[in-house]
């Protein structure tokens, strides 16, 4: 039997108001513990809340974003539960009338646009940061001693539910990598898993393909990054199939998941149940479909969830190749720390245009100096790479002579070597070989 992953993410946002969302206190990652409270997000008797008006317009445009219907009421109830971070003991949040509802998001795949249901996006206030002290990777288990820092309880808190429309960890990653994007761009949150203000719960079980039954799902928690969600969920797709097959029962359980051990740790059963116009830009899936012919798919993909294709479609209208403009972007300014805001895109094109003329060392100082006031590629594309063969060729001829072991290893098989001869002759003339000529010559060389 083959089975059938069933995904369905619950992803908690914190908006970047300036304050909390049912008080004047500061909203913010990174004061001291304790330092941004007030009689009302600390619960105390007699203190009432107002709500905070930015929020709920921010969270409308989240919801117009997400293609949901906005109700003509939204409702705040209590959530009654009890918890260390939770002094009122109870959630000030949205429940059976939600500000957002029936939305969806498209999903751009190798195999087409997949649909993902948004069941609904609420408004709430954020519980407190419970920290976990001593023990085993600041978790909860084992821990020596727990405090709590309420500085985070109050903040105001979008909620986005999915439908159970994932079918894969690969899906629920991208999915993830794209309302991310999304959020950012609209300016609602710096939506970042290491500072908190993205985190994702992931509701997950299995059925057989080809069924339709929803079968008992377990959640995920305590996952910061992308690419732990997508381990965290293809770990317990694992563990599924497994119980299902060896005759038992999946219970439903709340996990977390140890991404330096690659293990599940189960830890408790889970419970059941205006004045402004905005006028929306493109949506990043729409962005990756619009480049996507130009490029692929993945590199498409990595543009737009990575914000680089803004940068990417001024410098191929600056005349750039596409596939080389995508390719300089996404790794060597990427990988150099470039900001890419302050890149100039007519001087990224010409430096795209005529990486193959120049010498790398020309080529990777021009990368990193991009971003400099007043940059121009004048003084970079002026240095042509060596690409004079019968300059080239004696180097060649004596690198390979000096190299007799690696020649013979060459032509009995082992292509890979073709890098190391390049290398070497890059390295004697100090970078200013054309690398592609250079490598074109020692093939030619080496194959007779």
């Amino acid at each position: 039997m083959t089975w059938e992953p069933v995904i369905g993410l619950e992803i908690h946002v914190q908006l970047k108001t300036r304050t909390k969302m049912f008080c004047r206190c500061a909203a913010g990652f990174g004061a001291g513990e304790n330092t941004q409270t007030c009689p009302v997000c600390l619960g105390f008797p007699g203190a009432l809340p107002v709500v905070n008006r930015r929020a709920v317009e921010w969270a409308v445009l989240l919801g117009l974003a997400l293609g949901c219907e906005i109700p003509g009421q939204a409702v705040f109830s209590r959530k009654n539960y009890f918890y260390p971070d939770l002094p009122k003991g109870y959630q000030i949040s949205q429940y059976d009338l939600p500000s957002c509802v029936n939305g969806n998001m498209i999903l751009p795949t190798a195999s087409g646009d997949r649909v993902i249901g948004i069941v609904r996006a609420h408004l709430e206030e954020d519980a407190a940061k419970t920290v976990h002290v001593g023990g085993r990777s600041g978790r909860i288990g084992g821990a020596d001693v727990s405090l709590v820092d309420y500085n985070r309880g109050g903040t105001p808190l979008v909620e986005i539910v999915t439908a159970p429309d994932l079918r894969s960890a690969d899906e629920a990653k991208r999915f993830l990598q794209l309302l991310r994007q999304t959020i950012v761009e609209l300016g609602l949150s710096d939506a970042e898993m290491e500072k908190g203000t993205l985190r994702v719960d992931a509701n997950v079980s299995v059925r057989p393909s080809g069924s339709d039954e929803l079968r008992t799902r377990t959640e995920i928690k305590n996952m910061n990054s992308f690419n732990f969600i997508a381990r965290g969920i293809e770990a317990e797709v694992e563990r599924q199939v497994a119980v299902w097959e060896a005759g038992g029962e999946v219970r439903q359980e709340t996990y977390d998941f140890d991404a330096a051990s690659g293990t599940l740790t189960a830890r408790r059963a889970k419970e059941a149940a205006d004045d402004y116009r905005y006028f929306l830009p493109e949506s990043p899936a729409a962005r990756i479909r619009r480049i996507e012919p130009a490029l692929d798919l993945e590199r498409a993909t990595v543009l737009v969830t990575g914000g680089l294709d803004r940068l990417w479609d001024e410098t191929v209208a600056a005349g750039a190749d596409g596939v080389a403009a995508a390719n300089v972007i996404a790794n060597a300014l990427v990988g150099a720390g470039v900001e890419i805001d302050a890149v100039a895109p007519a001087e990224l094109a010409r430096l795209v245009e005529a990486r193959d003329r120049i010498p790398r060392a020309a080529l990777d100082e021009a990368i990193v100096k991009l971003a400099e006031p007043g940059f121009s590629a004048d003084p970079y594309v002026a240095q042509e790479a060596v690409s004079d063969t019968s300059e080239l060729e004696p180097i060649v001829d004596a690198i390979l002579a000096a190299n007799p072991g690696q020649v013979g290893a060459y032509r009995g098989g082992k292509e890979g070597l073709l890098g190391y001869f390049v290398g070497q002759v890059m390295k004697e003339t100090q970078g200013r070989a054309n690398a592609r000529v250079v490598s074109e010559l020692v093939r030619s060389k080496l194959e007779l």
